[in-house]
């Protein structure tokens, strides 16, 4: 979008903008905010706004409680669903030292030095994202039920799917803050709904995906349903993928085609680390509830064509030429998740490695995926153990960084 300190400033005297909500997310990705006055908004700016992290999930400090959150201009949003007089802006921010140093445990921080990461290598990594979640009933006092809001199944049409005035809303409202969306529609668990978003670079996208949680719960609750991300709200039906669209580019080319042994190196880097990688892209005991089931993955292996294997990549007919990593769910924290594929990825090209033969058949037996691959972690115990011994993980994201996050799983 690219707004300045000044554009913002601008844009709160000419639309009455009476509050601004300054955000960021906790070491699980949850969102918060503190809510400011429009009038302290260029103090935020320049000073930070002080808040106190004992109770923040993975921020908590024996000695320094207080940290300071500096808005980010470019991130600058409107909240459609507030009153147009007095209206509310939200940004997300950096999480800063009251000296002004970068907090450690900021996970959109460190992202944005994967990001850097990835330029210093001369690659762009770009994303989108499938995310599905589920539409349940109130009780009478408005409180969740686990009752879905539909029995419908995959790609149903009203009156069978009654979710689909409420996802017209939340693209509608989606398009007002300026998120493109791709495509809705009714997944096949009852109640389940999927919305894709177009690729982005790989911040906006993950920015939108934080504010997408927010708008569909918020439209949801408007529309008297609870919307759930939960990786397995359901025990017997269908859990809650976050499936991870990603492409990488060097000087405006998708390695997929100008490149194609970078873009190979790229996804071995990602399988080779699966293992490790399964604590940060799967954090709830539930998250393991959904391999090797309706169609979510078991087994670290790809595919061009199998729908059912860990990462998809695009076959020759295909234009858009973008990779797909299916086993991530909805409760992930979005900028871990990025950050430790596009990590992964590099690693993979930095060391050359070899990505062995796609598994393209769509009948293979279990016991033959048990003899040619490895599994996924089993469980959250037995990923966290991989990411503990993990020392890529502890280069990539620090060792304070990683011994509180695999705490607070193993707490949670």
């Amino acid at each position: 979008m690219g707004y300045s300190v000044s554009d913002v400033m601008e844009f709160v005297e000419e639309n009455d903008v009476k509050f601004v909500k300054l955000a960021f997310t906790d070491i699980y990705g949850n969102q918060k905010n503190m809510n400011i006055v429009s009038s302290e908004l260029r103090r935020a700016f320049k000073d930070g706004i002080k808040f106190n992290v004992t109770n923040i999930d993975g921020f908590g400090e024996h000695i320094n409680t207080d940290l300071l959150l500096r808005p980010d201009p470019d991130t600058m949003n409107i909240l459609p669903w507030r009153p147009s007089q007095g209206s509310v802006l939200r940004f997300y921010c950096d999480i800063l030292k009251l000296d002004g140093t970068p907090y450690e445990m900021d996970c959109r921080y460190i992202f944005k030095k994967t990001l850097e990461k990835c330029k210093d290598h001369g690659i762009t990594f770009k994303a989108g994202v499938r995310s599905e979640f589920y539409l349940f009933k109130l009780d009478e006092d408005g409180e969740p039920t686990n009752i879905p809001i539909d029995k419908a199944t995959y790609l149903d049409v009203s009156p069978f799917d009654k979710g689909e005035n409420v996802r017209r809303d939340i693209v509608i409202t989606l398009g007002e803050m300026g998120i493109e969306v791709e495509k809705s529609f009714h997944q096949t668990g009852p109640g389940q709904n999927e919305i894709d978003f177009k690729e982005s670079d790989a911040l906006t996208t993950v920015d939108n995906y934080t504010t997408f949680k927010n708008v569909v719960r918020v439209i949801s609750a408007r529309n008297g349903m609870h919307a759930s991300f939960h990786p397995k709200p359901i025990s017997e039906k269908s859990g809650n993928s976050l499936q991870l669209v990603f492409s990488v580019y060097r000087d405006g080319n998708n390695l997929y085609e100008a490149e194609r042994e970078k873009m190979e190196q790229f996804i071995a880097g990602i399988l080779n680390r699966m293992p490790e990688l399964t604590a940060i892209l799967n954090s709830h005991e539930t998250s393991y509830e959904r391999f090797g089931k309706h169609e979510a993955p078991e087994f670290i292996a790809w595919s061009t064509q199998n729908l059912g294997q860990l990462i998809k990549m695009p076959t020759e007919e295909d234009s858009k030429r973008r990779c797909v990593l299916r086993s991530p769910d909805s409760f992930v924290n979005p900028y871990l998740a990025m950050a430790a594929v596009a990590e992964a990825g590099i690693m993979g090209m930095i060391n050359q490695e070899e990505l062995p033969a796609p598994l393209d058949e769509n009948h293979i037996s279990h016991s033959e995926l048990e003899k040619s691959c490895k599994h996924l972690p089993k469980n959250l115990t037995e990923a966290v153990g991989e990411a503990a011994r993990s020392e890529f993980l502890k280069n990539a994201f620090g060792e304070v960084f990683m011994e509180r996050y695999l705490t607070a799983l193993k707490d949670r």
